[in-house]
């Protein structure tokens, strides 16, 4: 039977490669797997549809039961069960594009969560530094950094670059958000392209962006495309502009406005302040025509007699204090003085240096002294040293073992000697012997 249903599953395969089927889903499941399951059925037939995941992943919309799709992909066999199923590799929904339907998917789910109703952030008039996440190639930045020079050239703008159209856009504007927020480096941010299809536009009705920007402790301003075009960006942020251009407008006032409203502000104020004065003015004026008036004026001249009086007296105390205080650092600033520890330290070392000296006297005497001692033993050692006995033309003469030689009687002719003389040593052969007689012969030396 498997054999069977083998042959079966390759001839469809084969011969229904690549289709298109159109019905209602019905039966939809999405396991944790990351497949949908789902049953695409008209009135007289129905068909079973899997898309594995690596498909699935790349829908813009979520399939739903009872919406009308087409879907494409290639007939097989599910051995296990025997059933007939599609393998789609792709699927459109009938009438409203896969682009709106996600689009009104996301935004029914992210409006009954509340987060279109949230309290939004009040946009700084007068920012001192705009963040603007967008591509640094498009037209929209350059729209909004001339409006921004000519409106207020103080203007700091810093522009995080990222892709504003294909898949990898709404990561790049997400991550541009968050940096902005992380190093808090802005004080609002502007999140602008030009305008383009729904296609181009689709980037910016992510899911994962959207939540950034509603979680933005950075006001947030969207300026995505022409006034017509809306995008899930443009509800969660805390403000719409309807063009790039009209960003740069709302996010900054310009000079003249500025200084214009100054203006008014400061005549508002002279007039106030001219009126509060005319005002007590004549409160001043009425209530110096009564008696209660005058007395109050006098009580408050007596005090201020007692107060001018008291500071004099304070004056003049504080005045002797300070020459009592200073008499005192004088005297004690004497006794210093008199008992100044540099002067006994000049002493001490004054003293020092005498001790010094005498202790250097002392020990030059003494090595003289030990010196001489010295060189008087050296000449006594020099007089009784043998070698100088030899410097005189003496010789100490040895025998063959290394004995000093006092007696000719020691030695046999033939025996070998030596002799140690003032310079040098040499060694010799006896060749006679003579006793202490005087007519004894001579020895000879070879």
């Amino acid at each position: 039977m498997r054999a069977l249903v083998a042959a079966v599953r390759t001839h469809i395969e084969r011969e229904y490669s690549d289709c298109w089927v159109e019905g209602e889903i019905s039966n939809f499941r999405a396991p944790d797997s990351g497949h949908f399951y789902l049953t695409l059925k008209e009135e007289s037939a129905q068909v079973r549809v899997v898309m594995f995941r690596s498909s699935a992943r790349l829908l813009r919309f979520r399939p739903e039961n009872g919406m009308h799709v087409t879907v494409r992909g290639r007939m097989t066999v599910y051995e296990e069960r025997g059933e007939l199923q599609i393998s789609a590799e792709f699927m459109e929904p009938q009438g409203a594009g896969a682009l709106q339907l996600a689009f009104e998917q996301l935004k029914a789910r992210l409006q009954a969560e509340g987060l279109f109703d949230r309290a939004k952030k009040v946009i700084p008039p007068l920012p001192r530094r705009i963040g603007i996440v967008t591509s640094p190639q498009g037209a929209a930045v350059r729209d909004i950094l001339n409006i921004l020079m000519r409106r207020h050239h103080s203007a700091n703008v810093l522009i995080y670059p990222a892709q504003v159209q294909g898949e990898a856009a709404a990561l790049e504007v997400t991550a541009g958000i968050r940096h902005f927020n992380r190093t808090r480096s802005v004080d609002v941010i502007i999140v602008t392209r030009g305008g383009g299809s729904v296609e181009d536009l689709a980037a910016f009705n992510h899911e994962g962006l959207a939540r950034a920007a509603a979680s933005s402790e950075i006001p947030v301003i969207s300026a995505i495309g022409h006034e017509t075009d809306f995008t899930i960006v443009d509800f969660v942020a805390d403000l719409r502009a309807p063009t790039p251009s009209a960003a740069a407008e709302l996010v900054i006032r310009s000079r003249q406005e500025i200084e214009s409203q100054a203006e008014e502000m400061l005549r508002r104020l002279e007039r106030a302040v001219r009126y509060r004065l005319l005002m007590a003015r004549q409160e001043l004026t009425a209530r110096a025509q009564h008696g209660a008036f005058a007395r109050m004026m006098d009580g408050i001249n007596r005090r201020q007699q007692r107060l001018d009086d008291l500071g004099f007296r304070l004056e003049k105390s504080e005045r002797l204090s300070i020459e009592r205080q200073r008499r005192r650092w004088e005297v004690a600033s004497a006794a210093v003085r008199h008992y100044d520890a540099r002067q006994r330290l000049s002493g001490l070392r004054h003293q020092l240096d005498a001790y010094t000296d005498a202790l250097a006297s002392v020990a030059r005497t003494h090595l003289l002294e030990r010196r001489a001692l010295l060189e008087r033993r050296i000449a006594s050692l020099d007089a009784l040293s043998p070698v100088a006995i030899l410097n005189r033309g003496y010789a100490l003469v040895f025998d063959a073992s290394g004995a000093l030689l006092k007696d000719a009687g020691n030695v046999q002719a033939g025996n070998l000697i030596s002799a140690r003389l003032a310079k040098g040593r040499v060694e010799a052969r006896v060749t006679a012997t003579q006793d202490a007689n005087p007519e004894s012969k001579k020895p000879a030396l070879e």
